[in-house]
């Protein structure tokens, strides 16, 4: 059965100015801690799958990619579900975000060596202003301010490889400032750099 979700992509990393993988160009990811990890949250704004409503559920996915570059894959990732979810939401949520349906995450799945076991968690989001605090269980609190000049008009990302790739629009800049822990994880980290983005997907 077909699915749909749409919604807006918060997005943080280690990476101290801007992740290059934006750039997806294997020459320029030079990642400045050798490797990157960071969190991608998803807040599914409209959506459904199999027949399940999704709208207005929030879903993170936290990444360790080992380095060199993140085209070089041996990834870690894990889903972390929205708990006010319902075990029907999970499931399907579950399989858009972890690639299984296909779509743009399918291409994330496929630099990953090991999918550990999907959590869920509380997801809390408070916006003051545009400045996001994304709260996740135990595991960490995401902080994201957009980068706007003087005028209020928001840094852009215009052409990169990584939001086409992903089929993102409207990605702009913005700088993030958490610690992610979770035991299971390769490393404990610490992001710096971020952006956001809208997305709208869907298959068959």
């Amino acid at each position: 059965m077909a699915w749909n979700v749409s919604g807006e992509l918060v997005e943080a990393c280690s990476c101290n100015v801007m992740c290059p993988c934006w750039f997806g160009v294997k020459e320029l990811m030079v990642l400045d801690q050798g490797w990157c990890d960071g969190t991608l949250v998803f807040r599914v704004n409209q959506g459904s799958s199999e027949g399940v409503d999704l709208s207005g559920r929030n879903v993170v996915v936290a990444l360790d990619m080992p380095g060199p570059t993140m085209f070089d894959g041996n990834g870690t990732a894990r889903l972390y579900i929205d708990d006010e979810a319902s075990a029907d939401q999970q499931r399907e949520l579950e399989s858009v975000f972890s690639g299984a349906k296909g779509g743009p995450m399918e291409i994330l799945a496929g630099l990953l060596t090991t999918l550990l076991p999907t959590q869920t968690a509380g997801i809390q989001i408070h916006d003051e202003g545009g400045n996001l605090t994304i709260t996740v269980g135990s595991y960490g609190v995401i902080k994201s301010n957009p980068l706007n000049d003087e005028a209020g008009n928001p840094t852009v990302i215009q052409n990169a490889m990584f939001a086409q790739a992903l089929q993102l629009s409207d990605p702009q800049v913005a700088p993030s400032g958490h610690r992610w822990t979770d035991p299971d994880m390769p490393r404990a980290f610490d992001t710096k750099s971020g952006g956001r983005a809208t997305f709208s997907w869907s298959g068959a």
